[in-house]
């Protein structure tokens, strides 16, 4: 390349870097970004919350021995413990304290909770050692025959209603990032208009002095994928900073539940990804969008 034509090279990327509201673009993007990454790590959250509370409720089961003479009760709950612990399917059969049970009962009835003639059920918690439903309905039909007094609550079933929460919040968390991802990709496509407007008439100029359009186009490119990448790292880290401080406080309530509620490795190493994704997302609608407009251009 000639001495002459790196100069006109470099005058040329010096207005075109001046382009009006590609500047802009370097906020845009790190609050795009910084928006999108927090509804990602909410959505990761809330899929590895589900799955970890599918496995730790899939085959556990809560036994209860309905009778309201405490002597029949205990009778009733040896036998079926018994019966539990000899069933090939069952991994664990505990039965509850007692005491545990007052504790539990106690903000409703107070002291009364520990009075042995309480018609409290008595209560057996069931781990199996598979996870299926076939598994769970076996050790129901074999203690039908214990009578109605026996009954078998799946835990799977109590917390269904969370479960489906978090998948809705999953679901919500990804419709979100595909719209940030478009608004995005829109708010490139505007800025890039605005600077081939802006410039018109250079670039009439640079066309007469043998300039292509693919040429034109890769310097409001640079420009606009400088600007995304700035951003882009700004927004990602703020992102992630955010992310680790909500993750850190959640894990301090101690909450079984809402600890579940974290990021793994993979999911950390996906939210890291994205500003590379947006960056990428970036040059190629500015890319497509001005080679389109540079053939309207004479």
């Amino acid at each position: 390349m000639s001495g002459a034509t790196k100069a006109r090279s470099s005058a040329e990327r010096r207005v075109l870097d001046e382009a009006g509201g590609l500047r802009a673009m370097t906020w845009v993007m790190a609050i795009m970004l910084f928006l999108t990454m927090l509804a990602a790590a909410l959505g990761l959250a809330t899929a590895g919350a589900a799955r970890l509370l599918d496995r730790q409720l899939a085959g556990r089961l809560t036994v209860q021995i309905v009778e309201g003479d405490p002597v029949r009760r205990d009778g009733a709950a040896a036998r079926v413990l018994a019966a539990l612990r000899a069933m090939p399917g069952v991994a664990r059969a505990v039965p509850v304290d007692r005491a545990d049970l007052t504790r539990l009962l106690q903000p409703w009835l107070g002291a009364d909770g520990a009075d042995p003639q309480l018609p409290v059920p008595a209560m057996i918690d069931v781990d199996l050692g598979e996870s299926d439903d076939a598994a769970a309905l076996r050790v129901a039909a074999a203690l039908r025959r214990f009578g109605p007094a026996v009954r078998v609550d799946r835990h799977e079933s109590w917390m269904s209603p969370v479960n489906d929460v978090m998948r809705t919040l999953t679901f919500l968390a990804l419709a979100l990032v595909m719209l940030m991802a478009s608004a995005t990709a829109a708010v490139v496509v505007l800025a890039a208009r605005a600077g081939l407007e802006t410039h018109r008439a250079t670039i009439g100029v640079m066309h007469m002095l043998g300039s292509t359009d693919l040429q034109v186009a890769r310097l409001f490119q640079r420009r606009i994928a400088l600007d995304a990448t700035i951003g882009g790292v700004g927004g990602g880290v703020a992102a992630l900073l955010v992310v680790a401080f909500i993750g850190v406080r959640l894990h301090g309530l101690g909450s079984e539940l809402l600890g579940g509620v974290t990021l793994g490795g993979i999911d950390w190493i996906a939210l890291a990804l994205l500003p590379v994704a947006f960056v990428v997302l970036a040059t190629l609608a500015a890319r497509v969008t001005i080679v389109r407009a540079l053939r309207h251009i004479l």
